[in-house]
């Protein structure tokens, strides 16, 4: 006896496997999760730097002179230390990560596929920012537990101030690499950003204590909206302008960045 033909169901005609945008970045983030931890230099100045840093300024702040700025040793680590996560965590690990990918076609094989070009660099950085959010909790609880900081008196500027210096922290990272030839090269092309934000962003020397002039110049740097912002949501002493002018400076230099971005990002190896 012959068996009855098995019958299938033929496909649509036209029909195609959809995947979305969200789904697409996770597993590019999958994906780039299982490099960075391959990747063990970059894993540990991502990771283990940022917590180590903080402990090497607190001598230098103990001889600063705060009275009259309402500061206290807490309230210029704890934004030191988000400050550290955002440069190293993010910025410098993310300026290599871009670079190794373009110079290992990687980026370019993306583009082939239905990945974007956002896509493509938002899921890259997820791992990064992740590893950076991570920290930033740590930290944060660390000081305020460590040093009696207490709880935040404005949580929505040290919210806000968080999640801006992650997206500038991103998109800096990206023009960094957009004129890096080579992962080498990415440690030196980043380092005028890790300087000049270190010494002049609040992050290390709180602007209260520099002269004024000096003062309203470092308050136009890229990460100093960010850190004034982290600051004044633990101090709750910021006033509205100084809120409005560091929100300014952030949002402005974060849209600079995702102009140039998409002007001079390179996908194509610099050899």
């Amino acid at each position: 006896m012959t068996k009855p033909p098995t019958h299938r169901t033929a496909p649509r005609a036209g029909a195609t496997a959809t995947t979305t945008a969200a789904g697409r970045m996770r597993s590019l983030a999958r994906a780039e999760l299982t490099l960075l931890v391959r990747s063990k230099g970059t894993l540990f100045a991502a990771a283990v730097v940022p917590l180590i840093l903080p402990f090497s300024i607190r001598s230098a702040t103990d001889s600063m002179d705060l009275e009259g700025t309402g500061l206290s040793l807490g309230t210029i680590l704890l934004p030191a230390s988000v400050g550290f996560s955002l440069l190293f965590a993010v910025y410098i690990a993310l300026t290599t990560i871009y670079v190794t990918r373009r110079e290992e076609l990687v980026l370019k094989r993306l583009r082939v596929g239905e990945l974007r070009d956002t896509e493509i660099l938002a899921g890259a950085a997820l791992p990064s920012l992740c590893i950076a959010v991570a920290q930033i909790v740590l930290l944060v609880t660390g000081c305020m537990i460590i040093l009696d900081v207490g709880p935040p008196k404005a949580p929505h500027l040290a919210v806000a101030g968080v999640v801006l210096g992650l997206a500038l922290s991103a998109s800096l990272a990206a023009v960094t690499a957009a004129f890096s030839r080579s992962a080498e090269s990415a440690q030196v092309t980043s380092m005028p950003v890790v300087l000049v934000s270190m010494l002049a962003s609040g992050i290390t020397v709180p602007l209260e204590v520099l002269p004024d002039r000096l003062a309203q110049i470092c308050e136009m740097l890229p990460l100093t909206g960010v850190i004034s912002l982290v600051r004044g949501g633990w101090t709750g002493t910021m006033s509205g302008a100084d809120t409005l002018a560091a929100l300014a400076t952030a949002v402005a230099w974060t849209l600079l960045a995702v102009f140039a971005v998409r002007r001079w990002f390179r996908w194509e190896p610099r050899h």
